[in-house]
Order: structure tokens, then C-alpha cells, then sequence
């Protein structure tokens, strides 16, 4: 019994000692002539900044070829020889490939013939003409006399007339095997088949090859893609909140995959005029110069286009920016009193560094790091060495 009170007494003067260090722990924690002690919260702060700053948009789209066609034969055949091969440049006008030629050579050796026998009549009618032209002066000169009767004058006449028509008929029978000869030949210079296009100028590149040689081709297959990338087309998509930030002529910086680290310079030369309904983008179209063809077209494209810059704006960090009560702002510093004040403000543009301030005018610094344990009025300590702050601790100045 005994030793059941004497634990029961030492377990009380010991809750009496931890009681009695507990309040002189308290009562040391009071800064001297100030009252109860304060609260304070560790936070991170930076200062309120002069500088320029720029709306930049982000774009994606695709790279394209500044043009793009398919070079295919006009007549079917044999693809007997390909003189291309897939990434090979071309000239306007450069042979691609040949088809098998014989049926065509037989067909302009045929209509070459034909001409040559026309040519032959015509030279005959010719000649008929001539001396049926001759018969006819001579009877009328006769007919003049009263020598030759009327009727040998009418039918001089009409054998004129005839030799005349029959003339007529050859000469149209040589045209028309000249036009068949005609024919024949651009026939065969079909089985060349060429590419070319309309400006006359500059190299192109093969970009596909779909046949092999000894295919049986018809007419309109395609043989080869040829591409113009001397200049590549970029079409991006602005969504609607930026369409009216962007304008053609402006400045385009570009990033693809295939050239990582290389940025390429361009300008937006045409914007849609439309929004599709499905993805509220429109399309916009730039032109960006490709020298040494670094560039290549169906490459994914990012895109950046600066719309709006501020010079001189007040800014504050990204990170300072925060909500009390639905409403956007920043904590202040009041360097003297070492507390904050929320000031609701209204931002401009921001990049994911720093935020511009349009209103109101503010100055100092603002809290970065630990705004979710503020509020109005709010004191505040900040660790030594930390964004370069020459700010004590506001215990320390008490003491001094």
C-alpha cells in the first residue's frame, strides 16, 4: 500500500515540474515589452520587377511541300526504263521514264506512209488541173473565133471545174495525213514520259516512287511524286481565344523533331477566314525558306508567334499569383512590420515564369512559397540566405 501512494506522489510532483517548465518556456517566448507572442510563417519572396515582356503563342501543325504533284504517262504501256530514283532532284522538262515505243513507231512510219501517197494524188490532181485549165483558155479563145461550139466550151467548162474540186480533195487529203502524222508523233513522245510544271524555274525533288520497271502502266498512273521544299509550307492551327492576336506578316519561329535544336524563321502569308466547328481552330498558312532541304514535308511542327509585347510592365513571378475569396492576387510585404497584405490585381500577359501587373501599381516584394498558410495581415519570417532577401528575422530586430 504503501509503495502504490509514494508512486502515486512522484508521479504528481512530476506533472507539477513538466507544468512549471512549460511556463517558463512560455513566458521566455514573449519579446520584451511587446505583449504575447506572435505566429509567424516561413515563406519564399521575390521582388516586384521592371521588364519586357511578350505574349507568345504556341502552335502545332504539319510541314508541307510548297507544291506537290504526281508525274504520270498519257497513253498506257510497258514501263520499259525508270531514270529517276526516289530523292532525286529534277529540272523542269527532265526525262522520268520511257515506255515500250514499237506499236508507236509502226503508227508514225504508217501515218508518215500515208501522207507520202497524199502528196503523190495531190501532185496528180495537180497536174490534171493544169492542163484541164489549159484546155478550157484554149476553147474559149476558139469560141471567140466562132470556131468551137458552145457545147465543147460547156464541157471544157465543167472538166475545169472538176479537176478543180478534185484538187481541192487532195489538198485536204494531204492536211488531214499531216494531222494524222501529227498525232502519231506526240503519240510516241508520250512513251517519254517528262516532268514539268509551270514556273520553268528551280529544281524539284523526287518524293515516292510507285512502279518498277516492266509494269504495265494505263494511262494516268502515277510513276513518280515530284516536290518543290526549297520553301516548305507550315499549316498550324490557332484555337479561337488567340485568332484575333494573330495576323498575317507575322514572324514565325519554328521546331521540328527531325531538326532538334534548330529553330527555322518564317511569316504567316494566309489565315482561314473560318473556324472548324469541331476542333474552334482555324488554320493558318506559313512560309518558311528551307535551304540545304533540312526541312521535310508530314515533319509535326511547333510553332511560336510572339502577338503582343509590353515594354517596361510591372511583373511579379508566376508562382507569387494566388486566391483568397474567388479573387486573384498577391501577398505583399510590409518590410517594416515584416507581415503581408492580400492586394487583389489584375494580370495581363504571363509566360510560366512571371506575370504581368496591370492593376493596381504595386512595389516590394511578394510572397512565392507558402501562401496557403497566409492571411490578411499575416507575419511573416524568412530563412537566411533565400531569394537573396536582406530582411532579418523580426525577432532579432526586436531584440535590437
Amino acid at each position: 500500500m504503501r509503495r502504490i501512494i509514494l508512486k502515486v506522489v512522484i508521479l504528481a510532483l512530476a506533472i507539477l515540474f513538466g507544468f512549471r517548465v512549460y511556463v517558463r518556456i512560455s513566458g521566455l517566448r514573449k519579446s520584451p515589452g511587446k505583449g504575447p507572442a506572435r505566429s509567424t510563417v516561413a515563406v519564399e519572396i521575390m521582388p516586384v520587377e521592371r521588364r519586357d515582356i511578350s505574349n507568345v503563342e504556341e502552335l502545332t501543325g504539319s510541314l508541307l511541300p510548297m507544291s506537290r504533284f504526281d508525274v504520270a504517262p498519257k497513253i498506257s504501256g510497258r514501263l520499259e526504263k525508270m531514270l529517276v530514283e526516289m530523292g532525286d532532284t529534277v529540272q523542269n522538262g527532265q526525262l522520268i521514264a520511257t515506255l515500250d515505243n514499237q506499236e508507236h513507231l509502226q503508227d508514225v512510219e504508217e501515218a508518215r506512209a500515208g501522207l507520202e501517197v497524199a502528196m503523190a494524188s495531190l501532185s496528180e490532181s495537180q497536174s490534171a488541173l493544169d492542163a484541164a485549165h489549159k484546155e478550157y483558155e484554149r476553147i474559149k479563145v476558139l469560141r471567140e473565133k466562132k470556131i468551137a461550139s458552145e457545147s465543147e466550151l460547156d464541157k471544157s467548162e465543167a472538166s475545169y471545174k472538176a479537176s478543180e474540186a478534185r484538187n481541192r480533195v487532195a489538198m485536204a487529203q494531204v492536211e488531214q495525213r499531216k494531222a494524222a502524222l501529227r498525232a502519231a508523233e506526240i503519240r510516241l513522245s508520250f512513251t517519254q514520259v517528262r516532268a514539268s510544271w509551270e514556273d520553268g524555274s528551280g529544281r524539284r525533288v523526287v518524293g515516292e516512287k510507285y512502279v518498277d520497271e516492266g509494269e504495265m502502266l494505263s494511262a494516268g498512273r502515277p510513276i513518280v511524286s515530284v516536290i518543290d521544299i526549297s520553301t516548305m509550307k507550315a499549316e498550324l492551327y490557332v484555337p479561337e481565344e488567340d485568332y484575333s492576336r494573330v495576323r498575317v506578316g507575322q514572324p514565325v519561329l519554328l521546331t521540328t523533331d527531325v531538326m532538334q535544336g534548330r529553330e527555322f524563321t518564317g511569316k504567316i502569308v494566309r489565315l482561314s477566314p473560318a473556324l472548324k466547328e469541331t476542333s474552334r481552330a482555324a488554320a493558318i498558312e506559313v512560309l518558311i525558306p528551307n535551304p540545304g532541304y533540312l526541312l521535310k514535308p508530314g515533319a509535326f511542327a511547333r510553332a511560336k508567334i510572339e502577338t503582343e509585347q509590353h515594354k517596361n510592365a510591372v511583373t511579379v513571378p508566376y508562382a507569387a499569383l494566388t486566391k483568397r475569396e474567388n479573387r486573384q492576387g498577391v501577398f505583399l510585404l510590409d518590410e517594416k512590420e515584416m507581415k503581408v497584405s492580400f492586394v487583389p490585381v489584375r494580370t495581363g500577359i504571363s509566360t510560366p515564369e512571371i506575370v504581368e501587373i496591370l492593376e493596381p501599381a504595386i512595389e516590394g516584394r511578394v510572397v512565392t512559397l507558402g501562401q496557403h498558410l497566409l492571411n490578411e495581415g499575416s507575419f511573416v519570417t524568412i530563412p537566411d540566405k533565400l531569394a537573396g532577401s536582406d530582411v532579418d528575422d523580426p525577432d532579432k530586430q526586436g531584440k535590437e
